[in-house]
């Protein structure tokens, strides 16, 4: 015993004349000398005691100790009664620590006086040297015995401890043979206590063939029980703390049965690695939590432990695929079985060789399961069949030894030389190619020689990918539903006042013809427009006016309504086509005569008792032609003769308020300004409503005083059809859409991801699920503040061309196609001029959503005939496969199929191409998106958190979710945040 050392190392050694002047070297090394080193003999036969004699003999901080023989526990205990530190360490006779182990542990200690133990990272060393990448251990400083519950993350030579922790749940389990450092700390544990984690390597563990771990049997058997103890009462420990008594908190996934089967998982791995054939019953297996991060938990669980029983690196476990890789692939079809789910045991199988491969520097084929992972030189392309099962490449490109990129790829056949090209041309420009490599796909000499070297190697046949594809498309376009007969037709999208180029563009009298070619372009009938007539009727002056004129009669619909109310009138309009129209429904009325009139450029008639102008003042250039006009109108009535002027509010006049955003240079604010600037007219009544007010005014006699106007206000009762209504921002604009077009400029746009628009819904679903009235609060942001919208392939146009967004674009898509889109969304979107691209299910069209179903009723999707309907109004639609499966639960042959019947299936109902995509569940790995751009995709989306910017990967887009717990404020920050 050594007085005054402050960490006891306890070192157990039986038979270790191999190992253990390395164990003690690393001890001599430490930086920290306050140390002493009790090495307990356990009946070893070899030179063990010898060497350690040396130890002590050189430094008297070594002391030899002597056990009976009983196994580790025993001896450790041994040591412990007669270590004199307050810290503990217990180091096996095979492993080592780094020089400054003992100062960094001590160290962080001393900084947190109340914790009971601090634990490094650890990693194994295997007989070759090679070491496995660490084991980080921070679970056990987060919540210790929840974590000792359940697993032993920590190597116990990873710990330095205070011996009366140690002392006071009772040392070392002797009945265990394996185990038993889990279950000390366990015990430790669940007194309470904080533990340190130190984010450092300072312990290494020798993965020996002698290692208690090589008895799998006895291992299952004691971290068995363990677990049970770790989820229960334990009787020796005297003083728990109260919230660990009756042992650790139990959940679906973190339960005493999820716990066992995982470490029988681990346990089985080892078996698998060492050829042996223990199986796990199906109950065992069935015990593992069918969650979504399953597979990559699996699949680390079995990489580690067939690294320990093949004691092996990861970096050298592919090359020997075929020691174990067919015991592996049985547990886990056998887990598959035990959840009856086969697909997912495909799923688990992928991951677990691709975690494999990810390990290996591929310097020869590796053929698994169901990949083969191979380095492809770009300078000797190869051209090979895949074994029958392999469906998946996992292929380094190179240039000679440098490998450029990683690909992922899908397989349906042969590679021949359609693939090879399809594949360099389509995906090696967006792959991360070191900056010192100068070959560019723009570059048409070098593809052009790689297309004649590929074409060399191998001919296109029917088992070749390319071929296999090709039959799989004609059998889905002969498969998929035709479109179906419609029982209303589809709704034209009509014309608003709002113009997309203005008159002055083509001349006046040329542009009205133009927009006349269509009968009604706006709507005359409809209930709005006809209210706003009505208003202006209730407006003519009492007495009958004799002599009126109609400025902009159109189509002659007012016309019909005013004639009966004045003794003659005369209905101009600039267009001819416009008039013959308007000659033709007033034909049976004897008052009307009809005549061509610009009404900027030629004088009105004079004498006038009534001049009705109505919705036409604002397409005039500027405010200087308006009073122009003005002074025109007012010459031509007579004194005591009356104009009616009928015009709607734009925000180019006041922004503050409710208007239309038109880009029209004024609105019914300046008109009236105007007029009321004329010494010579008066405004006697007004009519205001939200949308537009109807003035009348009269023209004085000379020396009469203007009287005060009569003004009332008025409700919109009629409804706003949805062309006229997408052009009104409520409560004014923040922003507008064509100032921001011509001051902006952006490399990003960001991509809205929604789901369902629905007030009640499972609360397991509340985050995809989007009030309705918080719906129309985000799209009344997005719309006062500037925003328009684009779709996927303006999006991809942008990108491709490497062109600054104007203004400020969004793309708003939406998820699965439910039929709240249609009764909800739609309507909001278009009342703010939005517009959506949904992703639709192609096979439960008109059905529910039934991969919603675990959690209660699922929600009923939009049938074709809707989805048919709203394209016709603007809608966009893209893919969500025709199943709504996971994706890398399928072979690559089924993934082909759904991508194809889904995209040929929404081209046939909406007679356009179909190139967007967003896969279920966001599982857009580069399997898919390299398959899905064979089957005619050119626009992936997935569910990455960022705005989609200019040097985007098309098949790789991001897109922001907009969460059901939302507040508007929360979606404008995560909005803008993306920018």
């Amino acid at each position: 015993m050594v007085t005054g050392s402050r960490s006891s190392i306890v070192i157990p050694a039986r038979d270790a004349e191999k190992t253990i002047a390395r164990t003690l070297e690393s001890v001599l090394a430490q930086t920290d000398p306050g140390w002493e080193a009790l090495i307990v003999d356990d009946g070893s036969v070899d030179a063990t005691p010898a060497i350690v004699a040396g130890y002590v003999a050189r430094d008297t901080r070594f002391v030899l100790l002597k056990s009976d023989g009983r196994g580790v526990s025993t001896a450790r205990n041994v040591g412990l009664s007669s270590a004199s530190g307050e810290r503990l360490l217990f180091l096996d006779s095979d492993d080592w620590i780094d020089a400054q182990f003992l100062e960094k542990m001590n160290a962080a200690l001393d900084e947190n006086p109340s914790a009971i133990a601090a634990c490094c990272d650890h990693c194994r060393v295997m007989p070759d040297g090679g070491q496995r990448p660490r084991y980080r251990n921070a679970v056990v400083a987060a919540n210790p015995f929840e974590a000792f519950a359940r697993s032993c993350p920590v190597a116990v030579h990873g710990v330095l401890v205070k011996r009366s922790a140690v002392v006071g749940v009772g040392g070392f389990d002797a009945n265990l043979r394996t185990c038993e450092e889990w279950d000390l700390w366990q015990r430790i544990a669940r007194t309470g206590g904080n533990w340190i984690h130190v984010d450092e390597l300072l312990a290494y563990y020798w993965s020996s063939e002698h290692s208690l771990s090589g008895d799998v049997r006895q291992m299952l058997s004691d971290g068995t029980a363990v677990i049970a103890r770790g989820f229960s009462v334990d009787e020796r420990v005297a003083n728990p703390a109260e919230e660990h008594r009756n042992g650790a908190c139990v959940a679906f996934d973190r339960s005493q049965a999820s716990a066992h089967s995982y470490f029988a998982l681990w346990c089985r791995g080892i078996d698998c690695a060492r050829g042996n054939e223990n199986r796990l019953s199906r109950d065992v297996l069935g015990d593992i939590p069918q969650l979504v991060t399953a597979a990559d938990q699996i699949a680390f669980c079995l990489l580690d432990s067939i690294s320990v029983g093949a004691r092996a690196t990861p970096a050298r476990l592919a090359r020997r695929w075929q020691e174990f890789g067919a015991h592996v692939t049985e547990l886990i079809t056998a887990i598959g079985q035990a959840w009856n789910d086969p697909a997912e045991a495909r799923r688990i199988q992928y991951r677990f060789e691709r975690t494999l491969l990810d390990y290996d520097d591929l310097s020869a084929p590796r053929q698994l399961a169901l990949t083969m992972g191979l380095r492809v030189d770009l300078r000797q392309l190869p051209a090979f069949c895949p074994p029958q099962d392999v469906d998946r490449l996992y292929v380094y490109v190179c240039d000679g030894p440098q490998v450029l990129a990683l690909l992922d790829v899908g397989l349906l056949g042969a590679v021949d030389r359609e693939f090879w090209v399809t594949l360099v041309r389509g995906h090696l420009a967006h792959l991360p190619i070191p900056a010192g490599w100068n070959w560019r796909l723009r570059d048409l000499g070098w593809p052009t020689k790689l297309i004649k070297r590929v074409g060399q190697l191998v001919r296109s046949g029917p088992d070749s990918h390319e071929h296999r594809l090709r039959v799989l498309q004609e059998r889905m376009s002969n498969e998929v539903a035709s479109r179906p007969a419609l029982s209303e037709p589809v709704p034209g999208i009509g014309h608003s006042h709002a113009l997309e180029e203005g008159p002055r563009d083509l001349g006046r009298a040329l542009f009205w013809d133009r927009f006349f070619e269509t009968e009604d372009p706006w709507n005359y009938g409809s209930p709005y427009e006809q209210e706003k007539y009505r208003r202006q009727l209730d407006l003519l002056p009492a007495a009958r006016p004799e002599r009126a004129i109609e400025l902009a009669c159109a189509e002659g619909h007012f016309s019909r309504q005013l004639a009966s109310r004045v003794g003659h009138l005369l209905a101009s309009d600039i267009s001819s086509t416009a008039l013959d129209r308007a000659r033709l429904r007033c034909s049976d009325i004897r008052n009307v005569d009809f005549v061509k009139l610009d009404l900027s450029a030629d004088r009105l008639p004079d004498a006038m008792d009534l001049v009705c102008c109505s919705e036409v003042l604002y397409y005039l250039d500027d405010q200087t032609e308006l009073q122009r006009v003005a002074r025109g109108i007012a010459r031509a009535l007579r004194p005591g003769g009356h104009l009616i002027t009928a015009h709607s509010y734009v925000l180019q006049d006041d922004t503050s308020r409710t208007g239309f955003d038109w880009e029209s240079p004024y609105g019914a604010e300046t008109i009236a300004r105007v007029m009321a600037e004329l010494p010579e007219l008066a405004l006697e009544a007004s009519i205001q409503t939200e949308l537009y007010r109807l003035d009348r005014y009269r023209r004085l006699a000379p020396g009469e005083v203007k009287p005060d106007p009569q003004v009332r206000a008025a409700q919109i009762d009629a409804p706003i059809e949805r062309e006229v209504a997408r052009f009104v921002v409520r409560n004014g604009a923040v922003k507008r859409r064509s100032d921001v077009r011509q001051s902006e400029r952006r490399s990003h746009v960001p991509v809205l991801m929604y789901h369902r628009i629905a007030a009640d819904g499972p609360e397991q679903l509340a985050r995809y699920r989007v009030n309705p009235d918080d719906f129309a609060e985000q799209m009344l942001w997005l719309r006062r503040n500037g925003y328009h919208t684009i779709n996927s392939e303006q999006l991809a146009w942008f990108v491709a061309n490497n062109h600054p967004f104007e203004g400020r674009p969004l793309l708003i898509t939406f998820d699965d196609g439910y039929l709240d889109f249609a009764e909800q969304a739609w309507p909001v979107l278009k009342s703010n001029d939005l517009s959506a691209e949904v992703f639709i299910v192609t096979d439960l069209v008109g059905a529910r959503a039934e991969w919603d179903a675990s959690f209660g009723t699922p929600a009923p999707l939009m049938d074709a005939d809707r989805i048919i309907a709203l394209a016709g109004e603007g809608a966009m639609f893209g893919s969500h496969l025709a199943r709504h499966p996971r994706t890398d639960r399928l072979s690559s042959a089924e993934l082909a199929e759904e991508l194809l019947r889904s995209r040929i299936q929404l081209e046939t109902w909406l007679e356009r191409p179909t190139s967007s995509l967003a896969a279920p569940f966001g599982c857009t790995d580069q399997r898919f998106r390299i398959l899905a751009a064979e089957c005619g995709y050119k626009a992936v989306f997935n569910t990455v958190e960022r705005a989609a910017g200019l040097q985007d990967d098309l098949l790789d887009l991001p897109r922001i979710e907009v969460r059901g717990d939302h507040s508007l404020d929360a979606f404008v920050h995560c909005l803008e945040q993306y920018q």
